[in-house]
C-alpha cells in the first residue's frame, strides 16, 4: 500500500480537486512536477460488469462486440494463442501493479490458462491451469501441441501429454528472453510463427525454428516494444508505446549481416506518422497529464502514448474493405484505432480510418485493451487487461500517482476480459478447427482466413510429412489456384525442406511478383545464373530481393549483375540500395568501383545515390586502405561528375544520416598525402561540396600533415606474440565471431561492437577482466549504450586469454599493445575470489 503520506494528500485532493503539494513517484528520474494538479476533477470511476462494460462501448457501424471471458475465468489477462481446435492459452500477469509501488511483482502468481468453448455458442465455458506458479509472465504461443511461454529470463516449451489441461512437460528453449524482475515494459515478448517458417519475438534480437522436434536458436534484428504480428506477404509488424506502427519491409534476416545498417530504412519504418488519438472521454489519468500538450481542452488524450499489441486484419468475417487493416489497441486512451494500410514501390502507410474517430470506444476507464488478434473464426479478439493502473512503477510521474490515489484507480486488479468484435450481420460466429489429415490441411491454404492459412502451414510443418511435397508442388505451380494458397505452399515446402531447384527455377519466372520475389529470396547459390538473368525486372520487391540475394552469393559475376541492376534504374530505389548494402560489408570500395563503371548521361538519378550510400557506408566503417582507395576512384572521374560528387558526399557522412546518435570519427593514418587529394582540390568548386571535401581532409592524417598529432607507435609483434595472435584469432572465430560476428561490428541486441571500441584497445587488464568474470549492462560502446551481459569465460587457459585479446587489440586495424599469459595470470589471482559479473561503473570506460 502507498505510504500514509501519500494517501492523506491525495484523499485531500479528491476532495477539493487541487493538488499544491508533493505527492510521490518511485523513480527520481523525469518524474515530472512534485506539486501537481488533478485535472478535470472527475470522480472515481467505479468498475463496470462485463454486462455494464458493453453498455459504454461505442464501434464502428456496422459492428458489435461481444464477451468471449471474463473474471474469474480470466484474470490479468495479457496476451493470448488459439490452438489448431481453437482452444485458447491466455497469459494471466497477475502480479503486475497491484499496488503503487509494484510490491507484488516477484510472487510466482502468474498463469497460463487454456480456456474452452464446449457447447459451440463462442463463449468460453471451460477453463484450466496450464502452467502455474510463474513470475511476471509476459506472452504464449500455440506450437507443437502444446505452446510456447515466456517467464523472464526464460521461454518453455510446454505441453499437456495426458489431457489434464495441466502441462506435464515444460522445457527451456532459451534463458534470455528478457531478464528476471526487469523491466516488464521493456522485454522480449509475443512470439510469432511467420509466412518464413521462424519464431520472431517483439524486442528480441534472436529467432527461433523448429526443425524435427528440436528448437534451433539463430540472429535476427531486435525491434518493437509489444506486440508483433504479419501481413499476407509475411512482413513483420510492431509498434512502441508513443509509435503507433511500424513494418520491416524487408527480410529483418538479412540486415543482421550488415552491422552499418543500423539505421536501414528497410526495417522499423515507420508505417503511421500521425499518433493522434480520439478518446471519447475525458482521461486525465495518464502519466504526463501536468503537460499541456498531452491533454485536449476536454480532458481527452492527444497522442498515443501506451501503443501496444497492434493486428493486421487478415480474417473472413469483416468486410473486405476492412481486409489488410491495422486494429491498434490504445489502453491509456481506453480505445483501438482502425488504420487503413496501403503499399506502393515496396512501402506501407497508414491513416486513421475516420476522420477524428476511432473504430473502439469506451467511456469505461478501466477498459485497457492491451493485444489485438486474428482467430480461427475470422473475427477480431481483444485482450483487456481491465484495470485503473497500467504504468509500471518505474515510470510513474508525482501526477499520476496523485490520480491513482485520488480516483482510486487502484482497485481492482483481479479483473480482466476477453472482447470478440463481429459484424452485426453476423448472427452465429462458426469456430473453424484445422483438419488432422495432410490432405485436408494443403486444402486449407487456400482458405479465407488468414489464422487458417498460418496455421495449417505450421502445422504441416510441424509434421514433417514428406509425402506432403507432390501435392505442394502442384498447389504452387498450379495457374489457377489463389496466389496466397500458392505462396504459403511455396513456404511450406521450405519448412518441409522439400523446396527443389525445379520448383524455384519455374517460380523465378512466375506472373505474380510476390511468388517471385519470395523464390529469389529462397534461391541458392545453384541457381545463380537464373538470378544474375534478372537484372531487367521491375517490380521494387523483387529488386529489393535480388539486390539482397546477390550482395550475398559474394561472387564477381553476381557482384557485376548487381551493379547493373542499380545502375539501370533500381539504385534510385532506397529499399533495393539497403537490399544491396546487407552483403556487401567489407566490398564497398571494390563494388563502388563497379557502379562507377556503368555511369551514364542517363542514369544519374540511380547511380548518384547508390555511390553516395557506398562512401557513406566506407566512411563510417573507418579503415584507412578502403578510405583511400574511394578517394582515389573519385579523384580518377571527370571533374565535376556525379560519380565524382556523389564519392565525396558519401565520403564526407560518416553517420550515415544519423549524426546525432553517431560516435565522432576517427582519425585515419596514411602512410602519405595521397595525390587523389590535390586532384579532387582542384575539382572541387561548389561551396557544399568544399565542406565536404574539408570534412574528408580533416579526418586524414599522415606524418608531415600541419597540424597532425603525433602518430601512433605501432610496436611489431615478436614471434611468440604472432603466435598468439593466430591462436587468439581461431578462438574468436569459434567462440566469440557468433555473437560479435566475424567483421567485429557485432549484432544489434545480441553483442556490441569490438571494432574500434574503447574497452577493447584502453587498458589491457579491463578487457582481461571481462573475459575473467564477465560485464553487465548497461555499457556504453564508441558512443551507444548496450544493456547487455557478457558471460565469464573461465573455461579459458591464461595462454587462450592473452592470445584473444592479442588478437582483438591487433586485428581490423587496431594497433594496441599485444597481452602476455603472465599479466591475465596475475589478474586471475588477484580476482579469484570475484563473485558475479563486473559492471561499467566498477572498470569505468577504459581510454584508448
Amino acid at each position: 500500500m502507498p505510504p500514509p503520506s501519500l494517501k492523506k494528500s491525495t484523499m485531500a485532493l479528491a476532495a477539493v480537486g487541487l493538488l499544491g503539494l508533493p505527492a510521490l513517484a518511485l523513480h527520481t528520474k523525469n518524474a515530472g512536477p512534485a506539486k501537481v494538479e488533478i485535472k478535470f476533477n472527475l470522480p472515481p470511476p467505479p468498475p463496470l460488469s462485463p454486462e455494464e462494460a458493453l453498455k459504454v462501448f461505442k464501434i464502428e457501424e456496422g459492428f458489435r462486440i461481444e464477451l468471449v471471458a471474463a473474471e474469474p475465468m480470466v484474470e490479468a489477462p495479457i496476451a493470448i494463442s488459439f490452438d489448431d481446435q481453437g482452444r485458447l492459452y491466455v497469459v494471466e500477469m497477475r502480479g503486475y501493479m497491484r499496488d503503487v509501488e509494484g510490491t507484488t511483482e516477484n510472487e510466482p502468481t502468474g498463469r497460463i490458462k487454456l480456456l474452452e468453448d464446449t457447447d459451440g455458442d463462442g463463449r468460453m465455458d471451460k477453463a484450466s491451469v496450464f502452467v502455474d506458479e510463474l513470475v511476471m509472465p509476459r506472452s504464449v504461443m500455440a506450437v507443437n501441441g502444446g505452446a510456447l511461454v515466456a517467464a523472464p529470463p526464460n521461454l518453455y516449451f510446454c505441453k499437456d501429454t495426458d489431457g489434464d489441461g495441466k502441462a506435464d512437460v515444460k522445457d527451456i528453449v532459451a534463458t534470455d528472453y528478457g531478464t528476471a524482475g526487469g523491466q516488464p515494459e521493456h522485454m522480449a515478448n509475443t512470439p510469432t510463427w511467420a509466412m518464413d517458417n521462424a519464431i520472431w519475438s517483439a524486442g528480441y534480437s534472436s529467432r527461433f525454428r523448429l526443425r524435427g522436434g528440436v528448437w534451433q536458436k539463430d540472429t535476427g534484428l531486435g525491434r518493437g516494444q509489444y506486440g508483433l504480428c504479419q501481413d499476407d506477404k509475411g512482413r513483420l509488424y510492431f509498434n512502441y508505446n508513443s509509435d503507433l506502427l511500424r513494418c520491416d519491409l524487408l527480410p529483418t534476416e538479412a540486415f543482421s549481416r550488415n552491422p552499418l545498417l543500423r539505421n536501414a530504412a528497410s526495417v522499423n519504418a515507420k508505417v503511421v506518422t500521425d499518433q493522434t488519438v480520439w478518446p471519447t472521454h475525458p482521461t486525465p489519468g495518464v502519466n504526463r497529464g501536468y503537460d499541456p500538450k498531452s491533454l485536449r481542452a476536454d480532458g481527452t488524450l492527444t497522442k498515443a502514448t501506451a501503443t501496444c499489441g497492434a493486428l493486421i486484419y487478415r480474417g473472413d468475417a469483416f468486410p473486405a474493405s476492412h481486409y489488410g487493416n491495422a486494429f491498434i489497441p490504445e489502453p491509456s486512451a481506453n480505445l483501438m484505432k482502425r488504420m487503413i494500410v496501403t503499399e506502393k514501390d515496396g512501402v506501407v502507410t497508414g491513416v486513421n480510418a475516420t476522420e477524428n474517430k476511432e473504430f473502439l470506444t469506451s467511456t469505461d476507464e478501466r477498459f485497457r485493451p492491451v493485444q489485438a488478434t486474428n482467430a480461427p473464426d475470422g473475427a477480431v479478439y481483444v485482450v483487456d487487461m481491465y484495470r485503473g493502473i497500467i504504468q509500471h512503477s518505474s515510470f510513474l510521474t508525482h501526477y499520476l500517482v496523485a490520480n491513482i490515489e485520488a480516483r482510486k484507480l487502484d482497485r481492482p486488479f483481479d479483473q480482466g476480459r476477453i472482447w470478440r468484435i463481429v459484424p452485426i450481420k453476423d448472427k452465429t460466429v462458426k469456430a473453424v478447427k484445422i483438419p488432422a489429415t495432410t490432405a485436408e490441411r494443403i486444402a486449407s491454404l487456400s482458405h479465407p482466413n488468414g489464422w487458417v492459412r498460418d496455421t495449417a502451414q505450421r502445422l504441416l510443418v510441424e509434421s514433417a510429412d514428406v509425402k506432403a511435397g507432390p501435392a505442394l508442388t502442384e498447389l504452387v505451380q498450379s495457374p489457377t489456384a489463389n496466389p496466397l494458397a500458392r505462396l504459403h505452399a511455396l513456404w511450406t515446402l521450405d519448412g518441409l525442406g522439400l523446396l527443389t531447384p525445379d520448383l524455384l527455377r519455374t517460380t523465378l519466372k512466375d506472373k505474380d511478383t510476390t511468388l517471385k520475389a519470395t523464390a529469389v529470396r529462397l534461391a541458392g547459390r545453384d541457381l545463380a545464373p537464373e538470378v544474375l538473368a534478372m537484372t531487367t525486372e521491375t517490380d521494387t520487391l523483387v529488386r529489393a530481393q535480388l539486390a539482397i540475394k546477390l550482395s550475398s552469393f559474394n561472387l564477381p559475376d553476381a557482384d557485376a549483375a548487381l551493379a547493373k541492376l542499380l545502375a539501370a534504374g533500381a539504385g534510385e530505389n532506397l529499399l533495393v540500395r539497403e537490399g544491396a548494402m546487407t552483403g556487401l560489408r567489407g566490398r564497398e570500395d571494390a563494388f563502388a568501383k563497379l557502379v562507377a563503371q556503368q555511369a551514364t548521361a542517363d542514369n544519374k538519378a540511380s547511380i548518384s545515390p547508390t555511390l553516395e550510400m557506398l562512401g557513406s557506408f566506407i566512411a563510417m566503417a573507418g579503415k584507412a586502405q578502403p578510405f583511400e582507395e574511394t578517394l582515389t576512384l573519385a579523384a580518377s572521374q571527370p571533374k565535376g561528375s556525379a560519380v565524382q560528387a556523389a564519392l565525396i558526399k558519401g565520403l564526407a557522412n560518416p553517420s550515415g544520416g544519423n549524426s546525432k546518435s553517431a560516435p565522432k570519427p576517427k582519425l585515419l593514418w596514411l602512410e602519405k598525402e595521397p595525390e587523389s587529394l590535390a586532384v579532387l582540390k582542384k575539382s572541387v568548386t561548389a561551396k557544399t561540396a568544399a565542406a565536404q571535401f574539408a570534412s574528408i581532409t580533416s579526418r586524414l592524417a599522415w606524418v608531415g600533415k600541419p597540424g597532425a598529432p603525433p602518430p601512433p607507435k605501432i610496436v611489431p609483434l615478436t614471434a611468440d606474440q604472432q603466435a598468439r595472435f593466430e591462436k587468439g584469432k581461431v578462438i574468436y572465430a569459434g567462440l566469440c565471431a557468433a555473437c560479435h560476428q566475424a567483421h567485429g561490428f557485432g549484432l544489434d541486441g545480441l553483442a556490441p561492437p569490438l571494432v574500434d571500441s574503447e574497452w577493447v584497445l584502453g587498458k589491457p587488464d579491463v578487457a582481461a577482466r571481462i573475459v575473467l568474470h564477465g560485464l553487465a549492462g548497461p555499457v556504453k560502446v564508441s558512443g551507444r549504450t548496450w544493456n547487455l551481459a557478457m558471460p565469464p569465460l573461465p573455461h579459458l587457459t591464461d595462454e587462450d586469454v592473452s592470445s584473444v585479446l592479442t588478437y582483438l587489440r591487433r586485428e581490423w586495424e587496431h594497433n594496441a599493445s599485444p597481452v602476455e599469459p603472465k599479466d591475465v595470470a596475475k589478474l586471475r589471482a588477484q580476482f579469484k575470489d570475484r563473485v558475479g559479473m563486473w559492471t561499467a561503473e566498477e572498470l569505468n570506460p577504459p581510454k584508448k
